[in-house]
C-alpha cells in the first residue's frame, strides 16, 4: 500500500536540497493528482510523533542535518541551537503547533560533535548525497533504534560517521587517491558502532571492497565479523538465496548455532539487489578468517553495466555488489591476501574503491623498527606494518582509517613516510557518547582541594593500601556477588532491565606474568569457596557491605531494596550463576587461540557469563569484558597508552552504573623503597589525554575556510603533555615543532614546577620585589553563580599592577620544571607585533582566605600571605593551580566576561589591553602540612612553590588572532632550510 504522505514529503525534501524552503509552495508545485490541503498538515502532525514511523525518521534525518550543518548560508544562527531550528521552521513556513510536535519528536541535537583536524576537505559527500544512496545506513539506523538507541545517540553516530566518510576520497573520482585518517574514541566507548556506520555509508557511497583488520586473535576477529554480519550485512546477504526453512540449504551457513539468529540480525526484507540496491558478498565468515579467494580472481570481478568504462564510473559502481572481509592482523593471513591480490594484477585493482579499517590501529600496525639500523635510503618495517603498506600500494584507491582509544603511537609516525599509516588527511576525535561511564565518573578532575575525596572517587573507587584493611580482595569478591544479587533484584522489579544484566563479570589484573595468574586464580577460587555465602557469617558480612557501601550511593531512579532482607533471596541465585560450569574463575592470558577458546568466555554464544576473570595484557586491549562491574587492579606500567588501555572499567553500564566499583592500588611498591599510587597515575594520564582532546577542539575551527592545524602538526601537541613518554629516535622525525601558542583571552596555567630547594629559593627571590609591592589593603572580588543558580562567592585578595615588560622578565627569569612547555606561551607574550600579545600591563591577584584551615606565613621580605595546598600527581606536576572560584574576576579584568556591578573591583581594574594573573604560594602536602612548616610566622622558600595562572587581555576586534605557530621541516628533504609557517 502506497504511503502518499510519506511519498509527498520525500519528494518535497529532496527538492529542497541543502536548505529549507517553503514546504507548502514546493508541495503544491510537485503534487500531481491533488493539491496539498490542511488535511495533509493535520495528518503530518498526527503521525510525526509515532515511534518508528518512516515519516518521522525522514524528518529526523532532515532536521538533524540542518541543525548540525557547519556551513549554512540560509541561517546566521550557530549549529546545535534552538535559533538554528527556528530559522529552518521560518523558511519551511510551519505553524506553531507543527513546530511543537516536531520539537517533541525530534529535539534539537545539542551534544558536542566530533573534533576534526584535517586538510581542506573536498565536500564531495554532502547530506544530500548521503540521502540519495542510504540503503545500508538506513537499515543500520533502524536496527539501532530497535535496540533502544536514543535519538541523540543515533544522531551523534550519524554525524560522527558522516565526518569520516566526507574526508575519504570520492569513489568516482577519475584520478586515484588514498586518504589516510585516524579516528580517536574512548576506551570501550563504541568505536565498533562508529566504523560499522562508516562502512555502511561508505558502501552506500560507492566503496566496493572493505577490509577490516580486526584484532590479533580469532576471538576478536570473530567478534568483529559477527557485529558486522548482525548489524550491517544482514540475513539475506548471509543466506545468499538459501531457503531459511530448508535445513539442507543451510549446511555451511554460519550462525545456525547462534541464539540471536535470525531475530537480532538485521533483515533487509529481501535480497538488496532485488530492492534497487546491491548485495554484499562476504569473503570471510564468523568462524573462517581469510584463507584464499574462494573463487579465485572471480571473487573480485565486478559486473559492469558498461564494460568500456572502469568500475569507478558511476554507472558501473552503484550497481555492483560490495565485498567485505574481516581479517586478523596476522602475518600468515595477510600474506595470503597480498599473494591473491598480486595474482589479480594492477589494472583491475586500480579500479576498485577500497576502504581499509584498522581496529586498534596502534597495536601491531605501527612501524617500531629503529631508524638508526635501517640501510641507507631504505625503510625497514615490522611485519604487519609492512603488509599494510603493501596493501595500500596494491590498491591505489584504498582509504585507510585507523581506530584507537590511544592515538599517541599513530600520530608519532613519520609524516614524511608516504607509504606509512600517518593520518595525513584527517584526525577525528569522537565525542564522549551519551551514557558512557568514563574518566569523569571515576576521577574528580575539577576539584580544587587536592587533599579532599571527591564525589566520583567516594562513589566508585576503593583504595588498596595493604594496611589494616589488608589487600581488600575478599571485600571485592563480596562486592561482586552483592552487585550480582542487586542486578537480579532490579530485573525482577523491572523486567526491561533484564537484557542489560545478561553478563556479570569481575576483572582481576595484578600482573603480566602468566604463572602468577594461575596462582592468583587458585587463591581466588579458594577464597570464594570459603566465603560462606550460604551461611549466616557470609550474609552478615554482605549485609554490612550493602548498608555501608551500596545503599548510600544507590541510584534512586532504579529499583533498590531498602534492606538486605529484601536482597537476600537473590544472593543464592547470583552464587549459582557465578559457580556455573564448576568454577567461578576463568584465566584469560596467553598468545594462542586455545587460551581464549573457552565456552564460558564467549559473550556472544553463552547465555550468561557470570565469572571472575583473571588476566593481564590480553584483557586490556580490544577484548570487551561484558557486564564488568567490579575491577581489582594492581598492575604497574611505565607507558601512558598501556595504562589507558587497562581502563576496562570504562564503558556503558546501563542499569548498574551506581554498582560499579574499582579496587585499585594506592601504594604499590616500586623500586627498593618507593611506592606508586595507580589511581593518581591513571588520573594524570587521563588529564593528559583530556588536555590533548581539548587542544584539538580548540584548533579544529576553520578560519576563513582554512584549517588552523593540519594532522602533520599534531605531534607537538601530544609530546608536550606526556613528559614521561620518552621519544624514540623515530620520533625525532616530526615534521613540525611547536614554536608559539597564541592565547588572548585564554588561560595559561603552567603546572610543572621545580622541586630542588635551590630552584624554589631562586624563584621566591625573583618574585620578592613584586610581593613587597602588593597593596596592603585587600580588595574583595566576587564570583557569581552561572545561569543565576546557586550562591555567590566573595574572596579578599592582595593586588598589584605590573607592566607587561616586568612580568615577561619575571617569567623568563624563573626556573621551570618543564621549560619546553612554557616556551611557546612565552614566545607569544614576547611578540609585540600587531598579531602578538595585546597586553600592556597585568593585575596580579593573590587570593587570601581566612578559614579554620588557612595558614598564613611570611616569605623573606614579604607581609604574611595565605598558603594554599596543591598536590603534585604521579608525574610530579600539579593537576591545577588556579581555584575555579577565583577565575571569574580575572576574566572580567582581561575582557573575557562582561563587567558587572556585583564585582566592583574587577570593573575598577579593567582597562583595554590589561591581563590578569593569579598567584598562589603553594605547599605540596607530601612535603608537609603548611601549619607544620611555618616557624615563628615564617616559612622557608624552599618549601613553597610560587605558582601562577595568567590570562592575557583579549585583543581588539578585528585583530583577535588565536592559534599556533610551527617551525616546519620537510623530512623528505632533511638538508633544506627550516621554514616558518603561521596558522
Amino acid at each position: 500500500m502506497t504511503d502518499h504522505l510519506l511519498q509527498l514529503h520525500g519528494d518535497v525534501l529532496a527538492a529542497m536540497r541543502r536548505r529549507p524552503r517553503n514546504f507548502a509552495k514546493l508541495a503544491f508545485a510537485l503534487a500531481e493528482d491533488e493539491e496539498p490541503t490542511d488535511t495533509d498538515q493535520d495528518g503530518f502532525r498526527d503521525r510525526v510523533s509515532s515511534a518508528g514511523d518512516e515519516l518521522t525518521a525522514l524528518w529526523h534525518r532532515t532536521l538533524t542535518g540542518w541543525d548540525l550543518a557547519e556551513q549554512a548560508d540560509w541561517s546566521t544562527a550557530p549549529p546545535r541551537t534552538d535559533e538554528r531550528r527556528a530559522d529552518a521552521y521560518d523558511r519551511l513556513g510551519f505553524d506553531t503547533a507543527l513546530r511543537k510536535a516536531l520539537d517533541h519528536a525530534v529535539p534539537v541535537f545539542k551534544e558536542p560533535g566530533p573534533t576534526v583536524i584535517s586538510t581542506t576537505p573536498t565536500w564531495w559527500y554532502s547530506r544530500d548525497t548521503a540521502a540519495v544512496r542510504s540503503f545500508y545506513w538506513s537499515a543500520y539506523e533502524r536496527l539501532l533504534r530497535r535496540k533502544g538507541w536514543s535519538d541523540a545517540a543515533v544522531a551523534g553516530l550519524d554525524e560522527a560517521s558522516h565526518a569520516v566518510v566526507e574526508r575519504l576520497a570520492d569513489p568516482t573520482r577519475p584520478d586515484a587517491y588514498g586518504a589516510r585518517g585516524l579516528v580517536v574514541g574512548y576506551v570501550q566507548s563504541g568505536k565498533t558502532a562508529n566504523f560499522t556506520g562508516v562502512t555502511a555509508k561508505a558502501i552506500d557511497a560507492g566503496y566496493r571492497l572493505v577490509i577490516v583488520l580486526g584484532g590479533t586473535l580469532n576471538l576478536l576477529r570473530g567478534q568483529t565479523q559477527r557485529r558486522l554480519d548482525m548489524e550491517l550485512i544482514g540475513q539475506e546477504n548471509i543466506l545468499r538465496g538459501a531457503d531459511p526453512a530448508d535445513p539442507e540449504a543451510l549446511i555451511g551457513v554460519d550462525y545456525q548455532d547462534d541464539e540471536d539468529w535470525p531475530e537480532k540480525f538485521v533483515s533487509h526484507q529481501g535480497r538488496p539487489s532485488l530492492l534497487g540496491a546491491f548485495d554484499i558478498e562476504r569473503l570471510t565468515t564468523r568462524d573462517d578468517d581469510y584463507k584464499s579467494l574462494a573463487t579465485g580472481i572471480r571473487a573480485l570481478e565486478f559486473d559492469k553495466q558498461n564494460r568500456t568504462q572502469p568500475l569507478y564510473a558511476p554507472d558501473n559502481l552503484h550497481g555492483a555488489a560490495a565485498r567485505v572481509m574481516v581479517v586478523k592482523k596476522n602475518k600468515s593471513v595477510l600474506s595470503k591476501l597480498i599473494k591473491d591480490l598480486k595474482k589479480i594484477g594492477g589494472p583491475l585493482l586500480s579500479e576498485i574503491p577500497t576502504l581499509i579499517i584498522d581496529d586498534e590501529s596502534d597495536q601491531a600496525s605501527v612501524n617500531t623498527t629503529d631508524p638508526k639500523k635501517w640501510e641507507e635510503g631504505k625503510v625497514t618495517r615490522t611485519a604487519i606494518n609492512g603488509q599494510i603498506s603493501q596493501l595500500l600500494g596494491l590498491l591505489p584507491r584504498a582509504q585507510y582509517v585507523g581506530y584507537t582509544a590511544t592515538p599517541f603511537a599513530n600520530v608519532f609516525v613519520d609524516p614524511g613516510d608516504g607509504d606509512d599509516i600517518f593520518p595525513r588527511d584527517f584526525l577525528i576525535s569522537l565525542p564522549r557518547p551519551t551514557g558512557y561511564m568514563g574518566v569523569q565518573d571515576f576521577h574528580d578532575l575539577d576539584r580544587t582541594d587536592e587533599s579532599a575525596v571527591g564525589s566520583a572517587e567516594r562513589t566508585h573507587v576503593r583504595g588498596i593500601y595493604d594496611d589494616a584493611h589488608g589487600d581488600r580482595l575478599a571485600e571485592a569478591l563480596d562486592a561482586f556477588i552483592l552487585t550480582g544479587a542487586l542486578k537480579l533484584y532490579r530485573a525482577a522489579q523491572d523486567p526491561s532491565l533484564e537484557s542489560h544484566f545478561r553478563h556479570h563479570t569481575m576483572l582481576v589484573h595484578e600482573s603480566v606474568r602468566m604463572a602468577e595468574h594461575a596462582d592468583l586464580a587458585l587463591r581466588i577460587s579458594s577464597m570464594w569457596h570459603q566465603a560462606g555465602y550460604t551461611g549466616q557469617e557470609g550474609h552478615s558480612r554482605l549485609e554490612a557491605l550493602f548498608t555501608s557501601d551500596f545503599l548510600p550511593f544507590a541510584d534512586h531512579g532504579l529499583p533498590t531494596p531498602a534492606s538486605y532482607g529484601e536482597l537476600r533471596p537473590h544472593v543464592s541465585r547470583a552464587r549459582q550463576l557465578i559457580n556455573s560450569g564448576g568454577t567461578p574463575v576463568l584465566v584469560v592470558n596467553g598468545d594462542t587461540e586455545r587460551d581464549y577458546d573457552q565456552p564460558d568466555l564467549d559473550f556472544d554464544r553463552t547465555p550468561n557469563v557470570w565469572k571472575i576473570l583473571v588476566g593481564g595484557t590480553k584483557l586490556s586491549r580490544g577484548f570487551t569484558v561484558e557486564g564488568l562491574t567490579v575491577t581489582y587492579y594492581r598492575r604497574r606500567t611505565q607507558q601512558a597508552d598501556t595504562l589507558m588501555q587497562m581502563g576496562r572499567w570504562f564503558g556503558f553500564r546501563p542499569g548498574y552504573r551506581d554498582l560499579v566499583r574499582l579496587y585499585i592500588g594506592r601504594a604499590e611498591p616500586v623500586g627498593k623503597t618507593g611506592t606508586v599510587d595507580l589511581y593518581e597515575a591513571f588520573e594524570a594520564v587521563c588529564r593528559d589525554e583530556e588536555t590533548f582532546r581539548a587542544q584539538l577542539s580548540r584548533y579544529a575551527t576553520l578560519i576563513d575556510g582554512k584549517p588552523q592545524v593540519i594532522p602533520a602538526q599534531v605531534p607537538p601537541l601530544v609530546s608536550q603533555h606526556l613528559s614521561w613518554l620518552k621519544p624514540s629516535a623515530r620520533n625525532k622525525m616530526f615534521n613540525a615543532e611547536l614554536v608559539e601558542i597564541r592565547s588572548p583571552g585564554e588561560w595559561v596555567e603552567p603546572t610543572a614546577y621545580p622541586t630542588a630547594p635551590a630552584d624554589l629559593r631562586h624563584n621566591a627571590e625573583v618574585w620578592r620585589p613584586v610581593l613587597a609591592s602588593l597593596d596592603p589593603e585587600p580588595r574583595v572580588f566576587v564570583t557569581l553563580p552561572e545561569a543565576d543558580q546557586g550562591s555567590y562567592i566573595r574572596y579578599p585578595a592582595r593586588t598589584a599592577v605590573l607592566s607587561h615588560s616586568r612580568l615577561l622578565g619575571i617569567m623568563r627569569e624563573l626556573t621551570w620544571g618543564r621549560p619546553d612547555l612554557l616556551a611557546p606561551h612565552l614566545e607569544y607574550l614576547g611578540d609585540a607585533s600587531d598579531v602578538g600579545c595585546s597586553t600592556d600591563d597585568w593585575v596580579l591577584i593573590l587570593p587570601q582566605t581566612s578559614g579554620v584551615t588557612s595558614v598564613r606565613a611570611e616569605l623573606p621580605g614579604t607581609e604574611p600571605l595565605t598558603l594554599v595546598q596543591r598536590k603534585r600527581n604521579a608525574l610530579g606536576v600539579f593537576n591545577r593551580i588556579s581555584g575555579v572560584s577565583h577565575r571569574q574576576s580575572a576574566e572580567r579584568i582581561a575582557g573575557c566576561r562582561p563587567l558587572c556591578d556585583d564585582d566592583p573591583f574587577a570593573a575598577l581594574f579593567h582597562q583595554p589591553r590589561r591581563g590578569a594573573l593569579l598567584l598562589y604560594p603553594t605547599v605540596d602536602p607530601s612535603v608537609g602540612s603548611p601549619a607544620n612548616l611555618v616557624t615563628h610566622g615564617t616559612i622557608d622558600p624552599a618549601e613553597v612553590v610560587l605558582a601562577a595562572a595568567l590570562i592575557p587581555a583579549i585583543g581588539p576586534k578585528g585583530k583577535q588572532v588565536t592559534g599556533l605557530r610551527f617551525r616546519t621541516i620537510d623530512s623528505s628533504r632533511p638538508g633544506d632550510a627550516v621554514i616558518s609557517t603561521v596558522k
